[in-house]
């Protein structure tokens, strides 16, 4: 659930006058400038090409902030000619730095033209190397000095000392279920890529301090990170003038939700397979991780586990339990 907190950090920016978020991505890294859009064809025989045409307009930080750039992962949903190059690129390497990161998405062509569908990708990864742009800092420090300190969540970073690796919960080495390998990122020591995408390690009491920060408008306990105004902005649907964005498996807010930035926003009470109100607002992590804020129900939950196997079945359990609590 790193992605939410980068997506803050970004838009803190934007009130600070640092940036726009019609900003061109290339204002910042001219390097992603005149970036090649892919079209893959299928011959009758099953064989795969790709065909490079320009893009009809650049990738902004909107963009990346609701994963309409164009940008992708080569590690999820189906296998592409384009997923293939990301692998191919090494950008999905743990050793890759933020400046690696952009040297590689610099030479990938992009799955869609910007602007045009929603894709899970590495757009939060190139924010992430934004805020060390901008801000001047690692995005550690700056996490730390921008929101882990003033809103005082000490046991939150992208490792873990030493003297408290103890408290660290570790998931089975073998899903008792699926009876798969449980791969998650070590967190032990400082990692070489400092992901704006995921990578943060927390607690529920520190976690549910950015959530309340959220559900209050943007202040907690005396310390205003944003306005109300800009977190009604960030958590209003920002897909709703692309047509069939939301559409199809790859989809991953599902039926009933849009997208605004950083977070899956509902549209409706129907068409999701559970519960929930028309503006409530989530994300989750790879590992199981979830959470989610229903204004109208003034309720926060969040849910932390270590069994990326098992987070889809669980997600919907936990928030069915939720809702069948509610009187």
């Amino acid at each position: 659930m790193t992605k939410p907190i980068v997506s803050v950090a970004i838009m803190m920016l934007a009130e600070q006058g640092r940036l726009l978020i019609s900003d061109p991505v290339s204002r910042y890294f001219p390097e992603l400038a005149n970036l090649q859009v892919a079209t893959e064809h299928v011959a009758a025989d099953g064989s795969r090409t790709m065909t490079l045409a320009a893009c009809t307009r650049e990738m902004t930080i909107q963009d990346l902030l609701r994963h309409t750039a164009g940008l992708t992962y080569g590690i999820f949903g189906e296998s592409t000619l384009v997923k293939q190059a990301y692998l191919d690129s090494g950008i999905e390497g743990r050793h890759i730095t933020n400046a690696g990161l952009v040297d590689c998405l610099s030479r990938l062509p992009l799955a869609f033209q910007p602007g045009t569908n929603w894709d899970y990708s590495r757009a939060t990864d190139l924010l992430g190397a934004l805020l060390e742009k901008i801000s001047g800092q690692s995005l550690d420090v700056h996490l730390q000095e921008q929101i882990f300190a003033p809103l005082q969540m000490p046991d939150t970073g992208f490792w873990v000392a030493p003297d408290q690796q103890h408290r660290m919960a570790q998931a089975f080495p073998i899903d008792p279920v699926t009876q798969q390998a449980v791969r998650l990122l070590d967190g032990r020591s400082r990692p070489d890529f400092l992901s704006g995408g995921g990578g943060l390690l927390s607690t529920a009491r520190d976690y549910l301090r950015f959530a309340r920060l959220l559900r209050n408008g943007g202040e907690l306990d005396g310390v205003r990170l944003l306005s109300r105004k800009t977190l009604a902005f960030m958590t209003s649907d920002h897909l709703a003038d692309i047509p069939g964005a939301t559409a199809g498996a790859a989809y991953l807010p599902g039926p009933g939700y849009g997208f605004g930035l950083g977070f899956a926003v509902r549209k409706t009470v129907g068409g999701a397979p559970t519960p929930g109100s028309v503006g409530d607002f989530l994300w989750s992590g790879l590992a199981g991780t979830y959470f989610w804020i229903d204004p109208q129900e003034d309720l926060i939950a969040i849910w932390l586990m270590q069994a990326p196997e098992q987070r889809d079945r669980f997600r919907q359990m936990v928030r069915n339990l939720v809702h069948a609590s509610l009187s």
